[in-house]
């Protein structure tokens, strides 16, 4: 906001002095204006600072925990189970009325569902708030009986990084076309038809054999922070009425293919310019996007962020992860629908003039890690653009495996749970 009303300004005076004669004007109209806008734009920047405060007051007040997931041999279920684990922690609470968000600083609940290779041993990971750790785990452990949950020490907060001792790697990734089209999903796969394990194709396969490959003296962490999607804007034309920016969005998306896919006539008997619409003539690549938007309508939305990091040792850092981990999204890429695509962070370095020595690299190193053991994207201090995937497209990059995966640094529970047989003798 700060930054805003100063480019204003700035503008404003540019224009002035670029035109002779009337630079004097407008610096007189401005400073006899000034007990007007001044305390405006002070009000604007002190609300601005207020709800920052009050915010990271909150957040910082927020007791949390780190929730394992350890998977068991056998898992006979699609990652549907894992959309039916979203759909039950999709709670937005928090924002109910304007003391909630603007006094009290209270703010959605966000997850971060994170797979880390530590030396290439696999881990599921789930940070939240400790008051929804019952709840989450009620969810997982509805779907996935013979999983074990335990909280356990952050790993990341662990970390301390050392410039002189390790080399880092980290992205974000974004949509590369407008989030109402959805990625390739496991339905997409046929995964929710309960395939014969000999012909499953998992798309997640890809991901945790990357991680599988991480060296002993290595870590990649990767980070999928998601909120419940309540984005909203004025219905058009109507003034009291809102609707979600994402369901809008999409709506209005079919409706322009429909329309750029309908042919129009000259009207029997019209004049020269009446003309009559024909029938929608869909091309197979038009029925595809409009069949997936329409599927993606009928799930829940989260709004979305993943960010990625490979830490090595500084001496012998491995360059070939970081072209690994440029391409983990891949396999949930649709030509004719979406993809993932890094961005932010160490992504724009492209030439040695563009950071002298590294020192802005180096800074950022340091500021992505942090972020990351903040799981920060939401709110300050590394607040970032979201962008809204839905319950189906978050089981597909995040869900547990079937033993189809093997992965070798999936570590796997021995055995699963069973009850004691009813007959045992009581001593």
């Amino acid at each position: 906001m700060g930054v805003l009303i100063i480019l204003l300004l700035s503008l404003i005076l540019g224009v002035g002095f670029a035109i002779p004669g009337i630079s004097t004007n407008i610096l007189m109209a401005l400073f006899g204006f000034a007990p007007v806008w001044l305390p405006v734009i002070l009000a604007m920047l002190f609300w601005n600072a207020w709800i920052t405060y009050v915010r990271a007051k909150f957040i910082a007040n927020q007791d949390t925990t780190l929730l394992e997931v350890k998977i068991p041999r056998e898992i006979a279920k699609s990652p549907k189970a894992m959309e039916a684990v979203f759909d039950g922690i999709h709670i937005g609470i928090g924002e109910t009325t304007f003391i909630n968000r603007w006094f009290e600083g209270k703010v959605r609940p966000w997850y971060s569902f994170e797979l880390v290779s530590l030396g290439g041993r696999i881990h599921f990971y789930i940070w939240t708030r400790r008051f929804f750790k019952d709840i989450i785990e009620a969810q997982i452990y509805a779907q996935y009986p013979d999983v074990e949950v335990y909280e356990v020490e952050d790993y990341a907060k662990k970390f301390v990084y050392n410039p002189n001792v390790h080399n880092v790697w980290g992205c974000d990734f974004k949509l590369s076309e407008d989030d109402v089209f959805p990625i390739k999903t496991y339905v997409d796969y046929q995964l929710d038809k309960d395939p014969k394990e000999e012909f499953i194709i998992d798309p997640i396969a890809h991901l945790f054999e990357f991680l599988s490959s991480i060296k002993e003296g290595e870590q990649a962490w990767i980070q999928i922070l998601i909120r419940t999607d309540k984005e909203e804007r004025r219905e058009k034309g109507k003034w009291f009425k809102k609707e979600k920016r994402w369901k809008a969005d999409a709506k209005a998306k079919i409706q322009e293919i429909y329309e750029s896919a309908t042919p129009d006539y000259p009207a029997i008997g019209g004049g020269e310019d009446e003309r009559v619409k024909g029938f929608a003539l869909l091309k197979p690549s038009d029925k595809e996007k409009v069949e997936a938007i329409e599927r993606s309508l009928t799930k829940k939305a989260y709004e979305a962020g993943i960010r990625v990091l490979h830490i090595g040792p500084r001496d012998n850092f491995r360059g070939v992860n970081t072209v690994g981990i440029l391409g983990i999204f891949k396999q949930f890429g649709s030509g004719n629908l979406n993809s993932f695509e890094p961005t932010r962070w160490l992504v724009p370095f492209n030439y040695p003039w563009q950071d002298f020595r590294d020192r802005r690299k180096e800074k950022l190193k340091a500021q992505i890690i942090d972020a990351y053991q903040r799981r920060s994207w939401f709110h300050a201090p590394y607040e970032t653009k979201s962008f809204v995937l839905t319950t189906e497209e978050l089981a597909t990059i995040y869900h547990f495996p079937s033993r189809a995966v093997q992965a070798p640094g999936l570590e796997r529970i021995p055995s699963t749970k069973s009850e004691a047989p009813p007959n045992l003798p009581i001593a």
